[in-house]
């Protein structure tokens, strides 16, 4: 059965994401994984203790958003790598002021 459905775990997402009508399932898991990265790392950076979470996360999810900004076709892909740079760039600043990737390792 060539036409089956693709029913994954992010398969709705996905489809809201291609808004030009084609598949683009690497550019749209790279903004979802952007998006989730970002999340973790500022909901992380609230505890001064998870210093270590945040400021890695933020980290991952800056590279992961720089990598999503360049190969996105579409504007709903833009926009969630926005989003989930500017929450991971809130987490690594606000990890750094923490305590920093490496805290209590190099000191």
């Amino acid at each position: 059965m060539a036409q089956a459905a693709h029913h994954g775990p992010f398969a709705f997402a996905e489809h809201l994401l291609n808004i030009d009508g084609r598949p683009h399932p690497v550019e749209n898991r790279y903004a979802i994984a952007t998006l989730l990265v970002g999340a973790v790392a500022a909901i992380f950076s609230i505890w001064n203790n998870m210093h270590l979470v945040s400021s890695w996360a933020g980290l991952v999810g800056i590279a992961l958003g720089a990598r999503a900004q360049m190969i996105s076709v579409t504007t709903a892909q833009r926009f969630l790598a926005v989003l989930g740079l500017g929450a991971a760039g809130v987490g690594l600043y606000l990890g750094l002021a923490h305590g920093g990737p490496f805290g209590g390792v190099l000191g």
